[in-house]
């Protein structure tokens, strides 16, 4: 009786451990989908998004922190209008030629009860970086039936940024200065 009980508490401990440790996981390019929207003139919200990204996300759920780098290839914006993609990379706007990438790296991943609800990083963008606080709308932690149960994670989150905060300020106020960024993310562990 006493190895049965000794043996069920270093499982437990084994267990615990394990679940404490954290956790990597790597963005599914084909289910993750960065977009931003903003005003024209006034009269409706354009949502433009982008079609290529990658990332790492690592999290210890247990003792409830973590990380989260993403990297956007600029060049695959899409308006679903070519005209205006061409106009996007152009230096009016992104300047996709002298910067490619985007990046959102985090410093910090809030969390109530077992979900993350905010995530502080610096994003770059167009040589810039600013601080940008992500509110997570969404969170899901668990096997992924479409990939084989493996472990995942994946959630919605927001943020509301300055165009000109990152010198993309152009053709203000016809396209308005406040773009809300919105990143729908799912990640298979490592």
């Amino acid at each position: 009786m006493k190895r049965s009980f000794a043996t069920a508490i270093g499982l437990l401990c084994a267990w615990t451990a394990l679940r404490a440790n954290p956790v990597t996981f790597s963005v599914d390019s084909e289910h993750t989908l960065p977009k931003f929207t903003y005003t024209h003139f006034g009269f409706s919200r354009q949502e433009v998004r982008f079609d290529r990204v990658t990332g790492k996300i690592l999290l210890d759920m247990q003792a409830k922190t973590g990380s989260m780098t993403i990297s956007i290839d600029m060049t695959s914006i899409n308006s679903g209008v070519e005209m205006l993609n061409k106009h996007l990379r152009s230096g009016d706007f992104f300047n996709v030629d002298k910067y490619p990438t985007a990046t959102f790296k985090s410093t910090a991943i809030m969390f109530e009860d077992d979900r993350p609800v905010s995530i502080v990083g610096d994003l770059t963008l167009h040589g810039v970086t600013q601080s940008v606080t992500f509110t997570v709308t969404s969170f899901k932690h668990g096997p992924h039936e479409y990939h084989q149960n493996r472990e995942a994670v994946g959630g919605n989150a927001t943020a509301t940024v300055s165009r000109e905060q990152f010198g993309l300020g152009r053709f203000e106020p016809s396209v308005s200065d406040a773009v809300t960024i919105s990143l729908g993310l799912e990640a298979l562990r490592d």
